[in-house]
């Protein structure tokens, strides 16, 4: 157990946290969600002793081994399995073959295990130390966007490892859907505070959202009830007679202090100017063939026509040419073999992450808007850099100073001021925090004109997809359907031949016999029933310690309430009595919420064990 108490920190004149307290207990899996600059990626920091807190402290138990990937390279082998195994334990010294798994869940082949890590990308070198930390056996995971340069096969990899985590585990992520797969409990940096709930993103948000609508509800009552207060004071400060009430009228105010308006969070709200296009048929391609090295073709012979209004996300491993496609599309890169044949009255947008280049560092945020098409005014520039968070003299600052997530939203703004008919995005999530990738999907889903998407989001890919454009299996190709059904009719190749060579190779041992249908149909009936069995106690137990609390609050209000008429009416002997009742009453409140966050807990965790059961028995 970790426990952070009193928690401080700040930078200069922004305070990130200030007197924050929670517990991460054994076995749970936390999602950390905030605004980009809220603090995620420094509670992490504190966590692990590489930055010191203003004030409070953290308690780590002793031997307590906490994993956390470096994004610096620091290598001392002479190949990437040598070197993934410099992350395991003292007792596994030699198992090669636990470190050869995960990198291979990670996207490295067998060959590339013998090449020196210096050899791969930033973005490989980043996923090398992924892996050391996941073959070390932490008993806390601290994962800072773990799925930042992965591709998609090796994002799914991380999700069903992580599901399977039997220690600690805090995460940070922008892909809401990876974090709510795997999450059993979401904290939350919110208004300099945090706040911990059991379960997922949407529920926490739900539970934010009612309690800051209670907040102002009674911040609004409590003001209307301050001034009637205040106006008693001065209409009666003058009388004798009444200067015991005023008194008291004085000491009530003092005390009950003043609730202050919460400040309302900035968020993402914006959508893309659209072009207008009358054509049924916006770009044909026609057996276009791309590739760097002759002997390795990228694109051959690659066909699609893409209508008016089209959904297209391109999907498939890291290097296989999905920006290259996009780059040969958006005329960026020139076809060797084949035509691209655009409609006349198509008007492109692009976002690619090596265009991050093209912005000015001298330059401010509202001149790049300004300079990004002829009919943009200082008007509509400032409209824009204030949908993109850039609002009065941030709108001033230059380039050269923002950070990699503050450029992309400027690049997102130099997209919004042109009015175009077809978006070519690639990867355009990559460092938007959760909130601004959720406000991406809806302006993209809502978008007039056609859109082609390079992306690993699955969440993306289940909303957005109407087709894809698959790199698998050496080639590429059209699949006319939206994503789940892409993985209903095969999916990914490498899933694929884990789920077929499975059962084969337990069935040659014979651990596993391939069921029947009447057995699969027995089996899953036993399932619901063991299930029914286990889960519906636990909901009672829920029920019964949700109507408990209800029914102390209740008795709690009417104890306040007549606390307040015992105050008013100077009854020393009955505010004694009742003081006594409401510390009574809150002492048995607080083990029922105890109570409540145990069963609800052990409630989520069963529900996934039956999940994975039926998942399991569905795969047979």
């Amino acid at each position: 157990m970790i426990r952070v108490e009193n928690l401080k920190k700040s930078f200069g004149s922004q305070v990130l946290f200030d007197g924050i307290n929670f517990k991460l207990n054994p076995r749970e899996r936390i999602g950390l969600v905030g605004r980009n600059g809220h603090g995620k990626t420094t509670l992490f920091r504190l966590i692990t002793g590489q930055e010191v807190p203003d004030a409070g402290h953290i308690t780590v138990p002793r031997h307590y081994r906490i994993g956390y990937v470096h994004q610096e390279p620091a290598f001392t082998k002479d190949t990437v399995l040598k070197e993934g195994m410099t992350g395991l334990i003292r007792e596994e010294q030699d198992h090669h073959w636990k470190v050869e798994k995960v990198l291979a869940g990670l996207g490295f082949s067998k060959r590339d295990m013998q090449r020196h890590p210096q050899e791969f990308s930033g973005g490989f070198q980043v996923r090398l130390n992924l892996a050391k930390v996941l073959v070390s056996d932490p008993d806390l995971l601290l994962l800072d966007e773990p799925t930042n340069y992965l591709d998609i096969t090796s994002i799914r990899w991380v999700a069903r490892f992580l599901i399977n985590w039997p220690r600690e585990l805090m995460l940070i992520t922008h892909d809401r859907g990876l974090m709510d797969m795997i999450v059993t409990h979401t904290l939350g940096i919110y208004h300099r505070k945090v706040r911990k709930i059991v379960g997922n993103t949407p529920k926490f948000y739900a539970q934010i959202s009612l309690e800051e609508e209670v907040y102002e509800k009674t911040r609004i009552k409590d003001e209307r009830r301050r001034k009637e207060i205040e106006q008693f004071i001065i209409r009666f400060r003058a009388k004798a007679r009444l200067a015991n009430l005023v008194q008291s009228r004085i000491k009530t105010l003092a005390k009950a202090g003043k609730k202050e308006k919460l400040e309302k969070l900035k968020t993402l709200d914006f959508s893309f100017r659209s072009s207008p296009f009358n054509g049924k048929h916006v770009m044909s391609v026609r057996n276009l063939s791309f590739a760097y090295d002759p002997q390795k073709p990228l694109i051959k012979d690659f066909n699609i026509t893409v209508g008016r209004r089209d959904r297209i996300c391109v999907v498939g491993k890291n290097g296989k040419g999905k920006t290259t496609l996009l780059k040969l599309l958006s005329g960026v890169l020139r076809a060797q073999s084949g035509e691209i044949t655009c409609h006349q009255a198509v008007k492109k947008g692009v976002f690619e992450q090596t265009n991050l280049k093209t912005l000015v560092d001298k330059r401010t945020v509202e001149e790049e808007i300004l300079f990004s098409h002829s009919d943009v005014d200082l008007r509509l520039a400032r409209n824009i850099c204030g949908a993109m968070l850039f609002e009065g003299g941030a709108a001033l600052k230059k380039i050269g100073v923002l950070s990699g997530g503050e450029k992309s939203r400027v690049m997102l703004g130099k997209l919004l001021a042109k009015p175009v008919n077809l978006l070519l995005l690639d990867e355009p999530t990559n460092h938007l925090d959760m909130e601004s990738s959720d406000a991406l999907l809806a302006a993209v889903d809502n978008f007039e004109g056609t859109v082609i998407i390079v992306t690993h989001n699955e969440m993306f890919l289940h909303t957005l997809a109407e087709r894809l454009i698959v790199f698998q299996k050496g080639a590429v190709y059209v699949f006319e359907g939206g994503y789940q059904r892409f993985l209903e009719k095969g999916g990914w190749e490498d899933e694929a031949e884990k789920t077929e060579s499975g059962p084969k190779d337990a069935d040659k041992k014979g651990s596993r016999v391939k069921l029947t249908k009447k057995g699969m149909r027995r089996r899953r009936a036993e399932l619901i029933i063991e299930r029914a069995k286990i889960l519906k106690p636990l909901e009672k137990s829920i029920l019964r310690t949700e109507h408990d609390i209800e029914k102390h609050e209740k008795t709690l209000d009417e104890l306040n309430a007549a606390i307040q008429a015992a105050s008013q009416a100077q009854d020393g002997a009955r505010i004694a009595q009742l003081s006594q009742s409401i510390h009574r009453c809150r002492s048995e409140i607080d083990p029922l919420f105890d109570e409540l966050e145990e069963y609800t807990s052990i409630l989520e965790k069963q529900k996934t064990i039956f999940e994975n059961k039926m998942e399991q028995l569905e795969s047979e």
